[in-house]
């Protein structure tokens, strides 16, 4: 334990954490069912741009984790958090309400940096509490709870839409966000003490985004993992157009992107088995290598209109594969990214986490309005992402490296 002040009983307190966490890919996989009804209403001419209320939130929550970290460090853990929910809230109730495409997608970024909140302090607070082996116990099993939402998000929004309409989804963050903040506000003690806060230092933020990029191994990671995002992104951004125009299984959605979800669950558990025998560039150099596989695979048999099932079979395969991907490549990219900044950790972390979800977005949003009733735009995209990622991963050193 770091410090003595009064905290949770375990069990509870990761259940929090995971829920505080889970606010993000609730607020994006959930979204997934609506994206149909949502552009026939909003933008009928062209459906494909109903995809950037995905990478519009991760835009959002991108640009907000710049500064969440060092609010949270001025300010303490519980006043941004409950500020960053306030935002989204409205946020939410504003996309409730919005009348045009365009202002969903502004309340859609709002809401992301209102949920930056969320996805960097639940974090923090761990580390506020637990140190060393107990912090890595009490992630993993934050991490197991919350590699359960993206399998349980789009059924959840499915039954959502199908009993209330596509706007009820927006109703649902609000009270999943209501319920999480004040299971925060009424039983989770403040986690950073006073005397350990450190005031706004915009000097140090942008000398230690400098020092960063001095870096090259820092650097490297952070393109490789903006990169490895981006084929991320990329798939999210499509996943449910393939499955219901290209593939005809629209009604059965949740269902399959569920399963891939709880497969792709595994490749977290994967890593940290053999990451210690491997070595994390080892790791993320097989991935990439089996993703250009996979892509160019899905590209092949897309081109010579192969069977039904055969196609449909390798686009399921090849999706399992980027969602394992992140598994395999993001958290030994960051590892990578901190090893040489641990003495600015805290600042570093909040750059290194913007910076390569921002640079995500930028790559699959374009990617995703290409979308030509086939899966080849992504399929394309996602194969230059990791042959890029591939070749740079090459070119990290470790200390002591020549």
């Amino acid at each position: 334990m770091k410090h003595s002040i009064k905290h949770l009983h375990q069990a509870e307190f990761i259940a929090l954490m995971a829920m505080l966490a889970a606010t993000i890919a609730f607020s994006i996989d959930a979204m997934l069912p609506a994206l149909p009804e949502i552009g026939a209403e909003l933008s009928p001419m062209d459906l494909n741009r109903a995809q950037l209320i995905l990478t519009s939130f991760v835009l959002g929550m991108g640009l907000g984790t710049f500064l969440t970290g060092p609010l949270s460090d001025a300010f303490g853990r519980k006043p941004v958090m409950v500020s960053g929910a306030v935002i989204y809230i409205i946020a939410a109730a504003a996309a409730w309400a919005a009348p045009s495409l365009e202002m969903m997608l502004i309340t859609r970024v709002i809401m992301g940096l209102g949920a930056a909140g969320p996805r960097v302090v639940a974090m923090a607070m761990v580390r506020d509490l637990y140190g060393g082996r107990d912090m890595a116990r009490i992630m993993s099993f934050v991490m197991m709870v919350f590699s359960l939402v993206p399998a349980l998000a789009p059924t959840m929004g499915h039954y959502i839409i199908a009993a209330f309409g596509w706007r009820s989804i927006f109703v649902a963050f609000i009270v999943f966000s209501i319920i999480s903040t004040a299971w925060l506000w009424f039983r989770q003690p403040e986690t950073l003490a006073p005397a350990d806060r450190r005031p706004i230092n915009f000097k140090a933020l942008g000398a230690a985004t400098v020092e960063v990029f001095s870096i090259r191994t820092t650097r490297l990671s952070i393109m490789i993992q903006t990169l490895a995002f981006g084929a991320l992104f990329t798939s999210l951004s499509s996943t449910q157009q393939l499955f219901d125009v290209t593939y005809g299984q629209g009604d059965v959605f949740h269902l399959w992107f569920g399963g891939i979800a709880i497969i792709a669950s595994t490749a977290s558990m994967l890593n940290a088995r053999f990451v210690g025998r491997l070595g994390m560039r080892a790791i993320i150099k097989a991935t990439f290598i089996a993703q250009i596989v996979l892509s160019s695979a899905l590209i092949a048999v897309t081109l010579i209109s192969g069977p039904y099932w055969v196609t449909f079979g390798m686009f399921v395969v090849w999706t399992i594969g980027v969602f394992m991907q992140a598994g395999l490549t993001i958290g030994n990219l960051n590892a990578l990214a901190m090893e040489p900044v641990g003495h600015i950790a805290g600042l570093a972390a909040s750059i290194i986490a913007a910076l390569s979800t921002v640079g995500a977005v930028i790559i699959a949003a374009p990617i995703g309005l290409a979308f030509n009733g086939t899966p080849l735009p992504m399929a394309f995209g996602t194969l230059t992402c990791v042959v890029l990622g591939l070749w740079l991963t090459t070119k990290i050193k470790r200390p002591g490296e020549d």
